[in-house]
């Protein structure tokens, strides 16, 4: 399963802002076919790897490889032509908008002058058909649906758009007991189709049930990669509290 070159790989990645160090030398490998948790207490460093891979913060130092070729993102546009494609936790929809808008949002395909809203929503039920979401019509504003339901819009964006590297901001956060299952099936569909997916998460259980590997992030520093099957809930704490130190 992880064998060959890494989907997404980092070396020695250093974020500082200030006297402040967010990220200090971070390796981090996803491979394709793989779901990778990145785990850790608040101020760990998390987010600042979500951003520094998708190209909203730009490493001070080390590198950043797709697929072994090694980038350089000046902004989030460069990440996504990349194949790297980011939902965080705000989800990026526009509530007042449909699911098929949402589905195409910064690719407008155009008849002339005028938006192809026929081929916007004959792909984006397609493709959620595919994905085996749940939506109604395509044609239903983004704001009259569920939590779960506008997560798995996003996501199923994110593919839509090439996304071959998924990065999933707490998926489950604002999620309930029903949809966050009907959210941990749709990501391991998408680990299925074989992209490579880093889940960000606080969920343990989610993070049990989906995840390869568990990453633990503490202090801006990589304090331990585990396989799931071979570890356990309370060596993972331990590493994020620092209790167990490698």
């Amino acid at each position: 399963m992880t064998a060959g070159t890494p989907a997404l790989e980092l070396r020695a990645v250093t974020k500082t802002f200030g006297h402040v160090t967010a990220l200090d030398q971070v390796d981090l490998e996803a491979h394709a076919g793989e779901i990778l948790a990145v785990v850790g207490d608040n101020g760990a460093g998390k987010s600042s790897l979500i951003r520094a891979i998708s190209g909203v913060y730009r490493p001070d130092s080390g590198s950043i490889k797709v697929d072994g070729a090694e980038m350089h993102f000046q902004m989030p546009t460069d990440a996504r032509t990349a194949g790297i494609a980011t939902v965080f936790q705000d989800l990026a929809l526009v509530e007042v908008l449909d699911v098929a808008t949402n589905m195409f949002l910064g690719q407008i395909p155009r008849r002339g002058p005028f938006a192809d809203r026929k081929r916007m929503e004959r792909e984006s039920r397609a493709f959620l058909d595919e994905l085996k979401v749940t939506v109604s019509s395509v044609r239903s504003e983004v704001g009259m649906l569920s939590g779960g339901q506008r997560q798995m819009i996003a996501i199923a964006r994110a593919l839509r758009t090439g996304g071959r590297i998924v990065l999933l901001d707490e998926p489950t956060a604002a999620l309930g007991v029903r949809e966050t299952a009907q959210a941990a099936e749709m990501i391991a569909g998408v680990k299925e189709r074989g992209n490579a997916v880093i889940i960000v998460s606080h969920d343990m259980g989610l993070v049990f049930e989906l995840a390869d590997r568990i990453q633990v992030m503490r202090l801006g520093r990589v304090a331990g990669v585990r396989a799931t099957a071979e570890t356990s809930r309370d060596e993972i704490i331990g590493l994020i509290t620092g209790s167990i130190v490698e």
